[in-house]
């Protein structure tokens, strides 16, 4: 095959995946409603089953409803049957996956979680299939041909699996109010928890914060600067108030040139860079990076209560 040819399958498969989502959208209603608030009420977990690339589909599936706040497990039908049954609880879901509706190895665990009451949510194509019937909410796939011209390995019908699951996992975080906060808690390692972390997660606080007061002699707040090594002292009014900062360059450009016992509010820089506590950590080493500075004090009501210094982020890879 030529370059052309192969990208022109390429985007045929792109296509006929796209036309599929879209008659998918069209065709969710009540009983995917019904289904989400059913599987909120029970309160217990939901469990995916699936033979084949279904399996996969619902893993992946469990994956997602796990990392959204709603816990979730897969259990192969084959190792249902022998023995993993005993994984599924009475107050939890079942959500089996099957385009035909026909496979054979779902019958164990279908007759089971029936026999316990544990609601079934089927996703197939086929309305009157085995599954179907044995189910309490039927999510119908829409008949859409395979995007392979022999129609026979799953590919539009394995997407729409995949975005059922993905509509389920919204639809269910939205129903908790689930927050940055919450799916943090969830990702503590990893791209995705490190943005989500706050500077409130990594200042130094307490005893580590350089600060001095505004009439502190100069070789006093280079004492001080040297006992907490993040190159600066904050330098604070009679209040407590952030009004400035001194760092190791401006000590250096006024070397030679200024009396070690003249008040350090007389050489500080006015109006430093400040950070919000709340602020995202991604959101910090950008206004780091843009002012080119190498660290920064966080405050409350003009108050100094932390500090965030360069290293912190080169420690957990912002920069």
């Amino acid at each position: 095959m030529k370059n052309s040819e192969i990208l022109t399958v390429a985007k045929r498969v792109v296509t006929e995946e796209v036309k599929a989502l879209l008659v998918l959208s069209g065709t969710l209603d009540d009983v995917f409603s019904a289904a989400v608030l059913k599987i909120h009420e029970r309160k217990g977990r939901v469990v995916l089953t699936g033979v084949g690339k279904s399996s996969h589909i619902a893993q992946k599936i469990a994956s997602t409803l796990a990392s959204t706040g709603t816990p979730a497990l897969f259990v192969h039908p084959t190792e249902a049957s022998h023995g993993d049954l005993g994984m599924i609880q009475d107050n939890d879901t079942l959500i089996a996956l099957s385009r035909s509706g026909e496979s054979s190895e779902l019958k164990d665990i279908l007759v089971y979680c029936k026999l316990n009451l544990i609601p079934i949510v089927a996703i197939t194509a086929v309305v009157d299939s085995a599954l179907a019937k044995r189910s309490d909410f039927v999510l119908r796939l829409p008949e859409h041909e395979e995007a392979w011209s022999l129609g026979l390995a799953p590919t539009t019908s394995s997407i729409m699996m995949l975005a059922v699951g993905d509509a389920l996992a919204v639809a269910f975080l939205e129903l908790k109010k689930f927050t940055k906060n919450d799916f943090k808690l969830f990702h503590p390692a990893g791209k995705l928890g490190l943005n989500l972390l706050k500077v409130s997660d990594l200042m130094h606080v307490g005893e580590e914060l350089p600060i001095v007061c505004g009439d502190t002699t100069l070789s006093d707040a280079i004492l001080e600067m040297t006992r907490c090594r993040f190159g600066c002292v904050g330098i604070t009014n009679d209040y407590g108030h952030l009004i400035g900062i001194f760092t190791d360059g401006d000590l250096r450009r006024n070397l030679g040139s200024v009396e070690l016992t003249k008040p350090i509010s007389s050489l500080m820089v006015r109006n430093p860079a400040l950070l919000d506590p709340d602020a995202y950590m991604a959101d910090a080493a950008q206004t780091l990076r843009n002012r080119r500075i190498p660290s920064a004090f966080i405050c409350e009501a003009d108050k100094p209560i932390g500090i965030l210094h360069i290293h912190d982020l080169l420690q957990r890879g912002f920069l």
